[in-house]
């Protein structure tokens, strides 16, 4: 991943092509069999009005002359979402990025003021995480929200690594897991198209992909998803199932770290679990910050 980038290219862009059939792209259907999944090359260099060669070309990996246009044309062609759009981009951006030039790795620590805003927040678990999904802060409530993922003692805690290398653990904490566990490599390989030559990130994929089949399927899918808002069922070992809304937002301040909140709606089931895994936290020695010291280093 950090050494070969015309390979992910190459297998982002023909993975796409082969999932859209001739009649989900408006083409004619003709009959007989297809030797190739999906639309052939000309296809797509058809639908993005670019010749057969140069099509060719980029879908060997050579992104580095395209242009925004190009790129633009070729996410409608493919009919990409705004994450793989995202992810498109990124590829390109990283064809013609000098080694001098590199994006700075995300961070691994956080500033006490940031520490500050969390611990501000009372009423909904709240943390800081990166890119790769380590969690480097977190205020009290996030901390007992997420004890079963900060029950491995590693730091700092991450929670993809939870997802796939305790999977007995997960499945039991995440109501959803297919859903958490596809996401969670979609986010990463997004993370990856992003700062492809993260030292650490390059690690922990190797690491799931030598620990976990079912990372290695999904990781090779080539999916890539944002991780902005929605909805997450947990099934908490003290309050019982959680079903919280969550939002993730870039700082900007500090790029690369997303703060995560969890909130319920007022009188609701969860709401008053919320207040009860509250309580719990404060008197339960189990959820200790010594555990998960505020600005956690690695």
């Amino acid at each position: 991943m950090g050494t070969d980038l015309r390979t992910e290219i190459r297998e982002f862009l023909s993975s796409r092509r082969a999932r859209i059939t001739p009649e989900e792209a408006g083409l004619p259907a003709f009959g007989g069999n297809r030797r190739v999944k999906g639309l052939r090359r000309e296809e797509v260099a058809m639908l993005a009005g670019v010749s057969v060669d140069y099509y060719i070309r980029m879908e060997r990996g050579n992104l580095a002359s395209a242009s925004d246009s190009v790129l633009d044309a070729l996410a409608g062609a493919l009919k990409l979402d705004d994450a793989e759009r995202d992810h498109l981009l990124a590829l390109a951006r990283q064809s013609h990025t000098s080694p001098g030039r590199r994006r700075r790795a995300p961070a691994t620590q956080v500033r006490p003021a940031i520490q500050q805003v969390i611990d501000a927040i009372t009423d909904a678990p709240a943390w800081i995480r990166n890119g790769r999904h380590d969690i480097l802060a977190m205020n009290p409530l996030a901390r007992a929200l997420y004890a079963p993922v900060l029950a491995d003692p590693r730091r700092p805690a991450n929670t993809t690594r939870f997802v796939y290398l305790h999977p007995d653990a997960a499945e039991q904490f995440f109501v959803d897991y297919d859903q958490i566990a596809r996401d969670a490599a979609a986010m990463l390989r997004l993370e990856a198209g992003r700062n492809p030559h993260d030292k650490a990130l390059i690690e922990l994929v190797g690491e799931l992909s030598t620990q976990s089949e079912l990372f290695r399927r999904r990781w090779a899918s080539q999916d890539v998803r944002f991780h902005r808002s929605g909805r997450k069922r947990l099934r908490h070992p003290v309050v019982g199932q959680l079903d919280l809304d969550f939002e993730a937002m870039e700082l900007p301040s500090e790029p690369g770290l997303y703060l995560n909140i969890y909130t319920a709606a007022k009188d609701t089931p969860t709401a008053d679990a919320l207040k009860l895994l509250a309580s719990w936290a404060a008197s339960n020695d189990q959820v200790d910050a010594e555990h998960f010291p505020a600005g956690a280093r690695d």
